[in-house]
């Protein structure tokens, strides 16, 4: 009787065990996380770990020399000939610019670099300028720098005059 009773006893042990270990496991891998909830979890967070972020579109340097354009077309009253040309130094100039902040340089080196090329710039643009526009372009660079509310205030001293 007690034979029977220790079998019976170690046959349900058995069954228990592999029924606990069937759950954690599925009896395919060997401990926690391998069975059919956990290993879906991880199947999708390795899918979401090899998707990389997208990034920010990049406007194109035509958009944003149209932009730049417009603004000082309008205050500048520029000619064609002057406005295909300003638009080609603009242009080259947002290139560099582009170039510059990619390099791998300090950030006082990039100011510097992008202090000096913003000065070649503008001396570029002043070459294709009449003595009225350049005074106007001066204004519209000073301007920038310290705001919008700076080239209005010029604008309405001017019609006060």
């Amino acid at each position: 009787m007690k034979k029977i009773q220790a079998t019976l006893i170690t046959a349900l042990l058995l069954l228990i065990s592999n029924a606990i270990t069937a759950q954690y496991s599925n009896g395919y891998g060997n401990g926690y996380g391998n069975g059919y909830g956990n290993g879906r979890m991880n199947q999708m967070s390795q899918m979401n770990q090899n998707q990389t972020p997208s990034k920010p579109r990049e406007i194109p340097i035509e958009e944003t020399v149209a932009k730049i354009m417009v603004n000082i077309k309008s205050e500048l009253e520029l000619d064609q000939l002057q406005e295909i040309a300003i638009t080609n130094v603009v242009t080259e100039s947002i290139r560099e610019q582009g170039i510059l902040l990619k390099a791998e340089t300090n950030q006082e080196q990039k100011s510097k670099e992008l202090q000096a090329l913003s000065e070649t710039t503008n001396r570029k643009i002043n070459e294709f300028l009449n003595e009225d526009q350049k005074l106007k372009y001066k204004d519209l660079i000073a301007a920038g720098a310290s705001g919008k509310k700076k080239l209005d205030k010029k604008k309405s001293r001017k019609k006060d005059n």
